[in-house]
């Protein structure tokens, strides 16, 4: 429907009613109304009630929008006033599409503290933040006035967030079973992980630990962090581990998650090559009915593609994909593929290193400052950390004397090397009857938006980092506040694509070991930068900057029998009604719950 336009007129609607005894009683509505026509039809929308009032205010109300009374006029209006408005579009969006998931329910019931979770999670989405920076900005949008959470406190906020953590299993498992176990959403039964890390601020968090940092954030404690998903990346649980822990530990724990807290009988897990080792996978033989897709590294690659080893490189040839076995790998399929793209690029790279570390040899000094030649055991260390530095030593053949340094390209090591550019080796326990390997592969590949979701989490449109929180449970109701915005956040990115540089539809690769490309609409709309119809294109931030750009206004109509009050939002602009539509939803006057609560 188009957007409320046209003159403000009071209306008195009559109406009649029958009551339990038979008799009939007559009543009369009287409402603040705009009306407009739209393709032949009349359309209202109701600004606010007047029933309520003296009649003297109606009559008032009635002489100035009705007949243009002047301010003069002893029945006129003394004047209207329109008081600071709060954001209401992001948040009204945010909020219509959480209720439209069913998130509350799924959340708790009704309380004081679900109504401060479920503000979080709309901040998550629309102000990342701190906790305490988003509490803040509550009193700034229609969220905080309508769910009363303008006054919400530090205090008050951490007690809502202990109150989800108590929550957390059953928040998780409603999740999974609205994307995971629906045969509609996941007939395959696919449940992808992935596990990253970010840094914490401070030094009382238990939980922070040092590890291989992943932001690259030297000098910082870290926690571990993984990600359950479903196709398509939408996230559904999350799981918090020491800033130290390994990755195949980490998967441990999904495979408990899936079949005793998620009660999945029949379960394709799917991880990186750091998740899925052997270890795991007999861990995943002892439950009935999971299954597994993963992938060897490159070692494992190489030694399988040794003198007379299985992987026969000669095939690819015939084919950039092709299935194999091993007996290094009893009980699973192998599938060999290799992309042309990766390839050109790993042997480019290789050779920008290599040029890279001749070129910091060449700039080692043979000589000290007395101008005596350094001695080979200097030189050594010298060479040492320029070799290191890139890790290219074997690819290089470096002979150190006194005064000498003599470096030399090892042709045979490069060549052995480049043979495997651009192979990955896929491990699965999925038979050709189950799944076709063409299949397989792209099932791993979807592995890309877990990590594109990671990327959302802990950039600036949720900000998971810094943790500022020590107490461990904070940490993790923290990390589930986030999640649960980020699926607020992927169903909108989904449904605004047409809005924003987002590709409507992605498509499927030619053969599943070429990378994905966009779509030539999704070229035209970054080139065009607007939409044919001359909306302009935003990215997903833009569009709720734009939105938030939608208030709502306190308006009082000051009359000689008194002052009449009602909010009214602003008119929407193409974009924000367009937004709205996508999502299938009418802009909210204000944000509540289905029938005011649950």
């Amino acid at each position: 429907m188009d957007e409320p336009h046209g003159p403000w007129k009071v209306e008195r609607v009559n109406s009649r009613y029958q009551t339990k005894d038979g008799a009939w009683h007559d009543h009369q509505s009287v409402l603040l109304r705009q009306a407009w026509k739209q393709d032949g039809k009349v359309r209202r929308h109701t600004i606010a009630p007047l029933t309520h009032l003296p009649a003297d205010q109606v009559d008032a109300l009635e002489a100035v929008f009705n007949r243009g009374a002047r301010p003069q006029d002893p029945a006129a209006v003394a004047g209207v006033e329109l008081g600071a408005g709060l954001s209401h579009g992001a948040v009204a969006a945010a909020w219509e599409m959480s209720r439209k998931l069913g998130l509350p329910a799924m959340v708790g019931p009704e309380s004081r503290e679900r109504d401060i979770v479920m503000g979080l999670v709309a901040a998550g989405v629309c102000h990342p933040g701190s906790k305490i920076a988003q509490a803040s900005w509550w009193a700034d949008t229609t969220l905080g006035e309508d769910l009363g959470l303008a006054g919400a406190g530090k205090d008050e906020v951490c007690r809502a967030m202990d109150w989800l953590l108590e929550r957390k299993d059953q928040v998780e498992a409603a999740l999974a079973g609205k994307f995971l176990k629906d045969p509609g959403a996941n007939p395959a039964g696919l449940v992808f992980y992935d596990l990253t890390s970010t840094w914490v601020e401070g030094d009382r968090c238990q939980l922070a630990k040092r590890g291989h940092s992943r932001d690259k954030k030297k000098g910082k404690r870290q926690i571990e962090f993984a990600l359950v998903a479903a196709p398509g990346g939408i996230p559904v649980a999350v799981r918090v581990f020491p800033g130290n822990t390994a990755d195949p530990a980490a998967f441990k724990d999904a495979i408990t998650a899936v079949k005793d807290q998620f009660k999945m009988d029949v379960a394709i897990m799917v991880g990186d090559r750091g998740m899925v080792t052997g270890t795991r996978i007999d861990d995943l033989r002892e439950r009935d009915g999971l299954g597994w897709v993963g992938a060897l590294d490159r070692p494992q690659i190489a030694a399988l593609a040794g003198d007379g080893g299985p992987l026969q490189l000669t095939l690819f040839d015939q084919s950039d994909l092709f299935r194999f076995t091993s007996e290094k790998y009893p009980g699973e399929v192998l599938i060999a593929c290799r992309n042309p793209f990766s390839q050109a690029a790993a042997k480019a790279r290789r050779q920008d290193l290599i040029d890279a570390t001749t070129a910091d040899i060449a700039k080692i000094p043979l000589k000290g400052r007395d101008r005596k030649p350094k001695t080979a055991s200097q030189l050594e260390r010298a060479v040492g950390r320029a070799v290191n530095k890139r890790k290219v030593g074997k690819f290089l053949t470096v002979e150190v004397a006194d005064g000498q340094i003599a470096v030399a390209r090892d042709p045979d090591a490069i060549a052995k090397a480049e043979a495997i550019d651009g192979v990955y080796a896929i491990r699965t326990s999925l038979t050709e009857d189950e799944m076709a390997p063409a299949d397989v592969v792209r099932v791993y590949k979807r592995l890309s938006r877990v990590e594109a979701d990671f990327k959302m989490l802990k950039s600036v449109d949720m900000q998971v980092r810094p943790v500022r929180h020590w107490v461990d449970g904070r940490v993790e109701a923290h990390l589930l506040v986030c999640l649960l915005a980020a699926v607020v956040a992927w169903h909108l990115r989904r449904a605004w694509a047409p809005l924003t540089f987002e590709d409507e539809a992605e498509p499927a690769p030619t053969t599943p070991s070429k990378p994905a490309k966009r779509s030539d609409h999704a070229d035209q709309k970054a080139s065009r930068r607007a939409r044919e119809d001359g909306i302009p294109l935003r990215p997903f931030a833009g569009l709720l900057a734009h939105l938030a750009l939608m208030t709502r206004n306190p308006v009082t109509v000051n009359t000689h029998a008194g002052a009449v009050a009602f909010t009214e939002v602003s008119r929407a602009t193409p974009d924000q009604a367009e937004a709205f539509k996508l999502i299938g939803a009418k802009i909210p006057p204000k944000i509540a719950y289905k029938n005011n609560r649950g």
